[in-house]
């Protein structure tokens, strides 16, 4: 009950001073409960949330955070959301750090196993991989939590697939991998995160969301300020100023200026990365990160063309793989290949095409922005961050991007383009020839995963809402990818991180009438390297992937 009633405050105590209403009785309220501090400046509220949770975290400990209000089925499906990404229990890391006993790619070992049915390998069959991972004294690990990744490829055949990671909690794991061409098929085990990294990363964001900063400029003629800004501010008694957006309840804080009013924001800047002390002996490129598991044995075998007599599944496998470096849908619509720019722009005639999110989608922006017929409109906007717009006026195409809101780990955005996806669903007509593109995760991986968790509910209440009023727009959405990993940047950017996330984002819009593009698996089962923004082969297959979706070719 005490519980209802201080959310019950909290978004009393907001909408009161957000829209300037008769607020007394509310702060003599919320001000006996200890919950909020209210200043009056120029006319302006400023509302400073206590440090208590609106949502209890999984992880406890970033009580600082200002998490939105959420109704009561928006809890509990962040409860199941969870559950469902519960990684095992990893052991403690000791202090000082011994690797002794932490996981050791060079020690482990992957195993093929025979063909169930006894034989030769053949399309369609399964083949499974059993991973044993030992310490660095050559040990066998007794429990699981070890993020590996898994990729089942022949480069001459310009050839690869994701294989699926089973985590059987003793330290030992299962990869399993469908069987999709025919040739020579060789395993690749990587070690991403020994299981004491993993207990780590789970430490730094429960103890430093905010590792990630961010600053805003103020400005009244010639007096400039900047100040902090986050989702997490810790407790001081500088005054608050309070952006939460008032359509989404997406929550965003500043710390007022000393001299000007809140009001007077007008830049979103990123200002690098707070210091964060960590065990680096876990995180070291070459040792236990990102590092090959070598074979017992074969590390290969040879697929026969498909038996007759077998029939092919296509259950829990992959969304699709490479053959000829070409990507081939399994399961799901046929990806054609749109080789020329006369290609796409048939296929884009008459289509307006909006792309929102991070700049992996503004790599698509500038993908067709090399179309000869494609003309950029100069909106005279910050370079990467748009907004942008190109026309192709004989055609009548249009297509815009915009980034998302915050958190953005951009150099500098005007504040009067920080736009939440949401809102920009919520202002669309929509219809059969409008295509929505949206692809939201790189700057969340340093948050909890709640606030990720959050951001996509809004977004889908949005897309809901769209396809209910339009049921003919076609909505894309890109996942997250595998990036590098180097010391600087794993602590927050790292694939663990992204791994929860591109899991959540799947399950959020499962059901719904959305297409995704698999950006996951198709990073992961390329012969390139992992990167943020992917080599423009990859790129041009997720394009061929999207157009697809645009243009479904009959009996495809």
């Amino acid at each position: 009950m005490l519980h209802k009633w201080l959310t019950s405050c909290r978004i009393s105590a907001c909408v009161a001073g957000l829209y300037k209403l008769d607020f007394i009785y509310l702060m003599h309220f919320c001000q006996t409960l200890s919950l909020w501090q209210f200043w009056k400046e120029d006319n302006t509220i400023i509302v400073i949330p206590a440090a208590v949770k609106v949502t209890p975290p999984s992880d406890v400990l970033y009580d600082f955070c200002k998490l939105k209000t959420l109704s009561p089925k928006e809890v509990l499906e962040e409860h199941h959301l969870l559950e469902s990404i519960a990684w095992p229990e990893t052991p403690p890391v000791p202090s000082p750090l011994f690797l002794n006993k932490t996981s050791d790619p060079a020690h482990s070992t992957f195993t093929i196993l025979p063909r169930r049915e006894g034989g030769q390998w053949h399309i369609g069959d399964k083949l499974e991989v059993m991973v044993k991972i030992n310490d660095f004294q050559g040990q066998p690990k007794k429990s699981g939590g070890d993020v590996l990744f898994a990729r089942l490829h022949n480069p001459t055949l310009g050839a690869g697939v994701a294989g699926h990671v089973t985590d059987h909690l003793n330290g030992s794991y299962s990869a399993v991998f469908s069987l999709l061409w025919e040739g020579s098929a060789e395993v690749e085990v990587t070690l991403v995160h020994p299981s004491e990294a993993v207990t780590e990363l789970r430490r730094l964001t429960r103890e430093q969301p905010d590792r990630m900063r961010f600053v805003s400029q103020f400005r009244s003629g010639s007096v400039t300020e900047t100040t902090t800004c986050h989702i997490c501010l810790n407790e001081t008694q500088q005054p608050v100023c309070n952006y939460t957006d008032l359509r989404t309840g997406e929550p965003w804080f500043c710390y007022k200026p000393k001299k000007l009013s809140c009001d007077a924001r007008i830049l979103h800047l990123r200002a690098g990365y707070k210091a964060v002390t960590a065990m680096e002996k876990l995180f070291q490129r070459g040792v236990n990160m990102k590092v090959s598991i070598p074979a017992s044995g074969p590390a290969s075998v040879t697929v026969l063309p498909q038996m007759k007599s077998k029939a092919y599944s296509v259950e829990s496998g992959p969304s699709g793989y490479y053959y000829n470096g070409m990507w081939q849908a399994v399961g799901g619509p046929a990806v054609h290949q749109f080789n020329t720019p006369s290609a796409i722009i048939q296929c884009l005639k008459g289509k307006v095409v909006h792309l929102y999110g991070d700049s992996t989608i503004r790599q698509w922006f500038e993908y067709f922005n090399t179309l000869p017929d494609l003309k950029e409109f100069n909106l005279h906007s910050e370079t990467k961050v748009g907004p942008f717009m190109a026309l192709d006026y004989a055609d009548n195409i249009m297509m815009t991007y915009r980034v998302h809101g915050p958190p953005l780990h951009f150099t500098k955005v005007p504040t009067s383009e920080l736009r939440y996806i949401a809102n920009e669903l919520d202002n669309m007509i929509g219809g059969r020839n409008t295509v929505v593109v949206f692809g939201i995760w790189a700057h969340f991986t340093s948050f909890p995963v709640e606030v990720y968790i959050q951001r996509l509910q809004s977004i889908r209440r949005a897309v809901v809402q769209l396809l209910s009023r339009a049921p003919d727009t076609l909505v894309v959405i890109r996942t997250g990818n595998p990036r590098e990993s180097n010391l600087n940047g794993v602590l927050i950017t790292s694939d663990w991180y992204a791994l929860q996330q591109e899991k959540v984002l799947r399950a959020t819009f499962r059901g719904l009438n959305v297409q995704l593009v698999d950006a996951w698996e198709m990073v992961l089962s390329h012969h390139l390297p992992h990167e943020i923004h992917p080599k423009p082969p990859i790129i041009k297959n997720m394009i061929n992937v999207l157009l697809s979706y645009i243009c479904p070719q009959k009996g495809g």
